[in-house]
């Protein structure tokens, strides 16, 4: 170091600031550089920032000798600024050794999510290497060092923690605690691990459209970043909060009504996933814990798809979350008024709906834009605070022509009964194992889930369903074991099953069925789910 540069660092504290997003910075920097008499060093852009603000500051360069390399690219990465950083205790009495060390490190991340969100909105295919340009490689080191030596230095990764920092620094006289610049390392290595498992996902998105990746790697990041905190989880004495997967926003915007609950949240989110099954038609879902209480389309309206779907399970249906796949019309608002449901989700109200349904003020209205096809998504399982399964999100959607349905009785399906399992065929995926769906019409007039026998299952929609199952069709989430489902399904008059067959039973299932007359399909897909 230069003879004039070790006057000025001696018995002085030292900062060293490097940032791209300097929200924030200059009040941060003029409390360091002029309220507690730090030293602060700089880099390129921010050293610039900080002369135009007339806060003083020595450009890195003139310590280490090098100026930005490969256009600035390299500038921060130099032993003496990291031995500064990692110096401890006993290293920073030798300034032979560690000519100055560092107390302070602020830096923040080239914007590389930024980026992939804005290129994400362009029409144009960028050059596959451009996003290379946004992955930090300093700003990530110099974070990772200063978290290590936590016990000497403060590492402010984000503008959120300057106010904080400076709080901490009036209580201390010019000195943090040591479990404050602990809080600090945690945050750093949180944000680190983030960035990074942000880079892993779009490199892996990239090689599995490309096919040249396994759909289950053999190692996994999944940077969760938080989007808001809950009231309370699914009971009141947990704590909650909502948190996103490589993004810091939600699909979905909250036009009205109290803030959505952990259980709003979930509820939600599976009467969408049944609601965007259906493409063609008005469709329209209502869920309560999870499960579907009723689902029906419409060619006529979404009015009427609501009042079909109200059918199934009027009782159930009372505090349920509802959900369209058509905005919401004036009509449909006007017959869901009066009834006490939680969320209503569609893809938009019409202004004269949203007038209705917004004179209640505990509504939670919620408009989400129609899901795309996202091919090779992965479907996460928390089995033990520990250990997660992973699987590919079931992408099987069923039709009318799908070449894996075959006829097993010797009764064909009309066509309005093919259209009906098709229908239930899409619902059964989504009720809980095990699961049955009675419909007719392009209505449920009977579900049953979550039982722990398929019989039971069966025994719980029809019970629900009383007369409407004469000439209803059954869907069945697993193949039906034993001979009992058609008994039961006969002496309520159903009229056509569908299933994935497969049991060793099939043989007399399919005989009893061929003699009560009875016409099934089997699918050869098991759409468990639990």
């Amino acid at each position: 170091m230069k003879p004039e540069l070790q006057a000025v660092f001696a018995g002085k504290k030292v900062a060293f600031i490097s940032v791209f997003d300097k929200q924030g910075l200059e009040p941060l920097a003029r409390a360091l550089s002029e309220q507690y008499g730090y030293v602060i060093l700089s880099t390129g852009g921010t050293k610039k920032f900080l002369d135009d603000r007339k806060i003083a500051a020595i450009e890195s360069s003139e310590i280490t000798g090098f100026g930005e390399l490969l256009g600035g690219r390299v500038k921060s990465l130099h032993p003496e600024i990291f031995a500064g950083i990692l110096a401890e205790a006993k290293d920073r009495e030798d300034k032979d050794t560690v000519p100055f060390s560092v107390d302070v490190v602020v830096v923040n991340l080239y914007p590389f999510e930024a980026e992939r969100d804005r290129l994400a909105k362009e029409e144009d295919t960028p050059d596959p290497l451009h996003m290379l340009h946004f992955i930090d490689i300093g700003g990530s080191s110099l974070i990772r060092a200063a978290a290590k030596n936590y016990p000497l230095v403060n590492i402010l990764g984000n503008a959120s923690q300057y106010e904080a920092f400076l709080q901490q620094m009036e209580k201390g006289n010019g000195a943090t605690s040591l479990n404050f610049r602990k809080k600090l390392a945690v945050e750093a290595f949180a944000q680190s691990a983030y960035y990074d498992g942000l880079i892993n996902r779009y490199l892996m998105g990239q090689l599995k459209k490309q096919g040249e990746l396994s759909a289950m790697p053999d190692m996994v990041t999944l940077p969760l970043s938080k989007i808001t905190d809950l009231r309370y989880g699914e009971n009141p004495h947990q704590q909650a909060a909502l948190y996103g997967l490589a993004k810091r926003a939600v699909d979905f915007e909250y036009l009205h009504g109290k803030e959505l609950s952990f259980n709003n949240i979930l509820d939600m989110q599976a009467a969408w996933n049944i609601a965007t099954e259906f493409t063609e038609n008005a469709a329209c879902v209502i869920v309560k814990h999870n499960n579907p209480c009723g689902v029906a389309t419409s060619t006529r309206s979404v009015q009427d798809a609501f009042s079909r779907a109200l059918d199934t399970d009027p009782l159930s249906a009372f505090g349920g979350v509802v959900a369209f796949n058509q905005p919401v019309t004036e009509d449909a608002a006007k017959h869901m008024k009066d009834i006490f449901l939680e969320v209503i989700i569609a893809p938009d109200f019409e202004p004269a709906a949203f007038d209705v349904l917004s004179a209640k003020k505990n509504l939670r209205l919620v408009k989400r834009e129609l899901p795309g096809l996202k091919p090779g998504q992965i479907d996460y399982k928390q089995v033990s605070n520990d250990l997660f399964l992973l699987q590919s999100v079931d992408e099987k959607k069923a039709n009318q022509a799908d070449s894996v349905f075959k006829i097993a009785t010797k009764k064909k399906p009309t066509d309005a009964q093919l259209e009906d399992m098709v229908f239930a065929w899409k619902i059964v995926k989504h009720v809980k194992s095990n699961a049955i769906v009675l419909a007719k019409g392009g209505k449920t007039v009977g579900i049953g889930g979550g039982q722990t026998s398929r019989i039971g299952a069966l025994e719980s929609a029809l019970k629900l369903a009383c007369d409407q199952a004469k000439d209803a069709v059954l869907a069945s989430d697993g193949f039906l074991p034993h001979e009992d489902n058609i008994y039961a399904a006969a002496q309520a008059r159903v009229g056509a099953i569908i299933q994935p067959g497969g049991s060793v039973k099939d043989p007399d299932v399919i005989k009893l069925a061929n003699q009560f007359n009875m016409t099934m399909i089997t699918t050869g897909i098991r759409e468990f789910r639990h």
